[in-house]
């Protein structure tokens, strides 16, 4: 890796890497189970703080049971919280989902918007929730930042902020907007995949040639609290 780079060759190699984990992860997709915009959306919602896994788990039955956004309005969020209970914080995310159910409902017919400002005002939304239910919709263009595209980013050299808006708009920069979503999306496979927070596995990753590995040897330096919670979505 050159020692400093210019703003046009930051972006070529940003391409490059993308190229590069497109190429060994082509099916690299959300992997929360949603059949419409109201699920999707409330399944990001139940992702904070948990593992898709389990949302995909819990969610059948929630929606059976809840089919709209008008269903949610006429609950109570102790309703709700039986069929969450497994997926962490589920006093607060059965609260938040009946609240925005109702703002939907008053507000917007029951159908979830598509503007990025809107969605991020509903309960228990924010911008990065909001933005995955974007780019995954059609709705306005985003790069969301979770846990794993602020790690990666950081890594690779791309954002020096822990701010997700800041790490958003330097991702942005770097990026053309055809390759937001996907690489939205690449970032956080490769991050669940290989690019772990502790011990992250450089020899077997694709695009090491070209990355700093910025915080990398702190990061294997320090001591791992079990492999399943290094490797775990938090």
């Amino acid at each position: 890796m050159p020692g400093r780079e210019t703003a046009a060759t930051k972006r070529e190699r940003a391409v490059k890497v993308m190229e590069r984990l497109e190429a060994s992860m082509p099916d690299a997709h959300i992997e929360l189970d949603f059949h419409s915009p109201l699920e999707l959306l409330v399944a990001v919602m139940l992702s904070a703080q948990c593992t898709d896994k389990r949302v995909n788990m819990v969610t059948p039955a929630l929606f059976q049971r809840f089919p709209s956004a008008h269903a949610f309005a006429q609950v109570q969020p102790t309703d709700v919280e039986p069929f969450i209970r497994t997926c962490g914080l589920y006093r607060a995310k059965a609260k938040n989902i009946v609240a925005a159910a109702k703002i939907l409902v008053e507000e917007h017919g029951g159908q979830v918007p598509l503007r990025r400002d809107t969605l991020a005002e509903l309960p228990g939304v924010g911008r990065k929730t909001a933005g995955v239910v974007c780019i995954h919709l059609g709705g306005d263009d985003a790069f969301p930042v979770d846990t794993h595209v602020k790690r990666l980013a950081y890594r690779l050299g791309f954002t020096t902020h822990e701010d997700p808006d800041k790490v958003e708009t330097d991702m942005r920069a770097v990026l053309p907007t055809p390759w937001w979503t996907k690489g939205h999306q690449l970032l956080v496979w490769h991050g669940r995949r290989t690019c772990f927070a502790r011990s992250p596995e450089c020899q077997r990753c694709v695009v090491a040639e070209l990355c700093p590995k910025k915080g990398v040897a702190r990061a294997t330096t320090e001591k791992p609290t079990g492999s399943a919670r290094s490797r775990a979505k938090p």
